[in-house]
């Protein structure tokens, strides 16, 4: 406590030599520090602290508690630690454009023949969005393994129940326990390759890809599904038109896309790709003639499991990974995905692709 107590003392060479070394040590700490006297008058702050709330108008020093921070249980906190040496852990959020989260250590610290308090900052906004994440993740997939899962076991015991010498219906029961094993395969193996890209272990092999040509080849590999819906494919690419980038990867972009805007169409709707040049990169844009998006869910929609109408998705079946693997598939190029859309009118999905870019990092946001 003499290191503090000096810098609280009010003496010439040494407080100022303290001081510097104090706040040195303070200026290098990612956590706020904010050190208040008997009167809950802040007489030591760092930027981390400024930054938090500082609010421009200038320094923290001098000022009351009670003016830099607006948190019943913060200001408990530092009386208990003024008035009964007690140290303690309280946490607050800072609520504006961007809400931030705080843990607070709070504990007495002696000053110069009077009690101070010490209160240490921590940012939590980031830990707790990723705990939200991951929460979400745990049970939505917790969701839709135990779905198909619920149907197989059903259906596996009516078998073992004498169902299997059922002529009529048991090759009706082996096709339901497979359609259902078959989502859970696809949902296992779309995990697995989101969890592939976000780790950065997927390299990018950019070069000259016919767009005409593999938008062809995406619409026969979904023709059947698109006659099943009744839904017409329109490739309106010119031909010999040519994007930078992977064509393996481009080729699973456009597929999760184009399937999507089938599943989601309406009866004798369409799904219409064409290529536009912009000045620094290619937009290819996917668009159908659904029902459309509203905005609410559009800022949504390229989230992990994220569905704007569940039921139906479930119906039609679906991992509710495709977007999430599209975004993240997207920024590996240096470009990015949005979509624009209004109910009733409609969805377009439009890829920006840069025509000379290194791969950026993968984000690992949801």
């Amino acid at each position: 406590m003499n290191f503090l107590k000096s810098l609280f003392a009010g003496k010439t060479s040494e407080p100022d030599q303290t001081r510097v070394v104090l706040q040195r040590i303070l200026e290098t700490m990612r956590e706020g520090v904010i050190i208040v006297s008997g009167d809950t008058r802040i007489v030591v702050s760092n930027q981390p602290a400024y930054d938090a709330f500082g609010r421009n108008d200038g320094p923290l020093e001098g000022k009351r508690l009670t003016e830099v921070i607006r948190d019943l249980g913060v200001h408990d906190a530092f009386r208990r630690a003024l008035e009964r040496s007690e140290s303690s852990e309280v946490g607050f959020e800072i609520v504006g454009a961007e809400n931030r989260k705080f843990k607070v250590r709070i504990g007495p610290v002696e000053l110069e023949r009077e009690r101070g308090a010490i209160g240490i900052f921590y940012d939590v906004t980031n830990i707790q969005r990723l705990e939200t994440v991951r929460q979400e993740f745990l049970s939505n997939i917790s969701h839709e393994l135990r779905t198909p899962l619920t149907s197989i076991l059903a259906f596996v015991e009516t078998l073992e129940d004498g169902a299997i010498n059922d002529q009529e219906n048991n090759l009706h029961f082996l096709g339901v326990i497979r359609r259902n094993a078959e989502r859970m395969h696809a949902l296992i193996d779309d995990i697995l390759e989101l969890s592939t890209i976000e780790s950065g272990r997927v390299s990018i092999d950019r070069r000259e890809v016919d767009l005409e040509r593999l938008v062809a080849e995406v619409f026969m590999n979904l023709s059947n599904k698109a006659v099943e819906h009744g839904v017409a494919l329109n490739n309106n690419v010119v031909p010999a038109a040519t994007v930078t980038a992977d064509p393996i990867r481009l080729e699973q972009m456009l597929t999760n896309l184009v399937d999507n805007a089938i599943k989601f169409n309406v009866p004798n709707g369409a799904v219409t790709v064409k290529l536009d040049a912009l000045t620094d990169k290619d937009a290819i844009t996917v668009s159908d003639t659904g029902e459309g998006i509203s905005s609410d869910h559009l800022q949504r929609i390229f989230e992990r499991f994220y569905r704007t109408d569940r039921a139906r998705s479930r119906e039609i079946g679906g991992t509710g990974l495709g977007l999430a693997i599209v975004k993240h598939l997207a920024r590996l190029h240096g470009g990015e995905i949005h979509a624009n859309s209004a109910p009733g009118n409609g969805a377009s999905f439009i890829i920006e692709l840069p025509r000379n870019s290194e791969p950026i990092p993968v984000s690992t946001e949801p």
